[in-house]
């Protein structure tokens, strides 16, 4: 009797078994955002939104949701605030972290991640302290902006020392002129504030990067140092606080957060 050769059945069997494998891992581990969550996990950041609820976050339903994965700020014709709104992480106070966050934004929207700040308890869901800076006109993005308390510590495009409020003024509000702290010292330059904008995606998503650590800040987007900030003053300095999201006063407009992954210490 012949004994036919089965070498190809098998290896198309082998085969078949490889493509079936793939199929399954590929299921399993989603797109190409895998290796990337894998990657992020080995370097010690844990995400701390969902992407189906907002158990966990406080905030004013009205203005925040969930869609397609992402947390949503929105305000329509209907809803216009009289003053900025946040979503407050329930998680407990952070000190030195690092924060990452894929953002969108519409053209006329104004918003901010919101970070080591304390309630404005004058309001309900409002936050005081800094921000790095977002808006969809793309004037703002990536820059220290303080709520309610010292407004700019860095444009975009800016390395500074922040020095102490004088002893012969008593207000914070007396230390703050054109929207900018007067003991903002310019250390160096970080590059081109227009260049810089250019690398920030209008209308699509971009990714920001916080980094606190000691009274030191800096604000990456899309991988590029955007601003940095050392806070020397001691006075009006924080080294923790709360953390969330903002929607600014304004006309109808649209902000979501995704992929939000944290790193303590």
């Amino acid at each position: 009797m012949k004994i036919p050769n089965l070498r190809p059945y098998l290896l198309l069997e082998a085969s078949a078994a490889v493509m079936l494998l793939a199929y399954v891992l590929f299921s399993t581990l989603g797109t190409s955002q895998a290796p990337i969550q894998a990657k992020n996990a080995q370097d010690g950041f844990t995400p701390i939104f969902d992407g189906k609820s907002l158990q966990g976050w406080e905030f004013d339903p009205v203005y925040w949701s969930v869609n397609d994965g992402a947390i949503v700020g929105e305000i329509t014709a209907a809803t216009l605030l009289k003053n900025n709104t946040f979503i407050i992480w329930k998680g407990g106070e952070l000190g030195d972290f690092e924060l990452k966050v894929d953002f969108w934004i519409s053209e006329k929207g104004n918003s901010g991640v919101q970070y080591r700040s304390d309630r404005y308890t004058e309001l309900p869901y409002a936050l005081r302290g800094y921000q790095a800076d977002i808006d969809g006109g793309n004037l703002y993005t990536g820059q220290n902006y303080e709520e309610r308390k010292r407004t700019t510590l860095a444009y975009r495009g800016q390395r500074t020392k922040i020095n102490p409020q004088p002893d012969d003024i008593l207000e914070v509000g007396g230390y703050v002129a054109n929207n900018a702290w007067k003991g903002l010292h310019l250390v160096n330059e970080l590059g081109d504030r227009a260049a810089l904008g250019n690398l920030i995606k209008k209308g699509d998503w971009n990714t920001i990067h916080i980094v606190a650590k000691g009274n030191l800040m800096k604000h990456y987007i899309n991988g590029t140092l955007m601003s940095e900030v050392q806070d020397a003053d001691a006075k009006n300095s924080k080294s923790s606080g709360l953390f969330g999201f903002q929607v600014h006063v304004g006309p109808p407009m649209k902000v979501m957060f995704k992929n939000i992954l944290l790193k303590k210490g």
